[in-house]
């Protein structure tokens, strides 16, 4: 499947929606790529729970992320709660999950690192239920030269069927492999649209 060339209205997840355009103003300080530390998203703390970091090792296809963050929400969604939490960072992601997975996700890190640019994904999943979940997946690339050194990923799991159950839900042994529908670079610039108007922190923003 191919990346779509996309603006921000793209984003579905309000949360995911900020922290974008928190990434646009550090990216507008500093260029080509924003520093991570000029990454202050309003209410950070609370994000956490949905987001991971991880600094790039390496060029091209042979890159490999270390990850140095991983919310607990994403410690359930794939499995992992039986690994010490001080084991679960300063590993890399392909050895934390494995090469089935790993081939299913590593072109869009990739695409984040060639591009220089924000990297969104939607899929499809069952939980253990049957119920459909998406599973919406933001990278944000930082460095402080022209080449990506951090990323920040943020990961949403939304079920229009209501309630589903997150444990094991992207894990080895999932209830049905993730179905991609969308993978974009969002390399254009914002188009305003009804999804900007203001909303609650729980709202999903559907593309025009």
């Amino acid at each position: 499947m191919e990346f779509e060339s996309s603006d921000p209205s793209v984003i579905r997840s309000i949360k995911q929606r900020e922290l974008l355009n928190t990434w646009l103003r550090a990216a507008a300080r500093h260029r080509p790529l924003p520093l991570i530390g000029n990454f202050q998203p309003n209410r950070f703390g609370e994000e956490l729970a949905d987001m991971m970091g991880f600094e790039v090792r390496g060029i091209g296809d042979s890159a490999r992320f270390l990850i140095t963050q991983e919310g607990v929400r994403l410690t359930a969604t794939y499995g992992n709660e039986h690994i010490d939490p001080d084991k679960r960072t300063n590993r890399y992601l392909d050895d934390a999950i494995g090469p089935e997975r790993y081939a299913n996700v590593i072109e869009l890190y990739r695409a984040c690192v060639t591009h220089r640019r924000p990297a969104y994904s939607i899929s499809t999943v069952q939980d253990a239920d049957g119920k459909d979940v998406s599973y919406e997946r933001l990278l944000l690339p930082f460095g402080s030269s022209s080449k990506v050194e951090q990323i920040v990923g943020s990961y949403k799991s939304i079920s229009i069927e209501g309630g589903f159950k997150i444990n094991n839900l992207m894990g080895l042994k999932p209830k049905a492999l993730p179905v991609i529908l969308i993978r974009a670079i969002i390399d254009r610039e914002f188009v305003p649209s009804r999804a900007d108007r203001r909303l609650s922190d729980d709202d999903v923003i559907e593309p025009d």
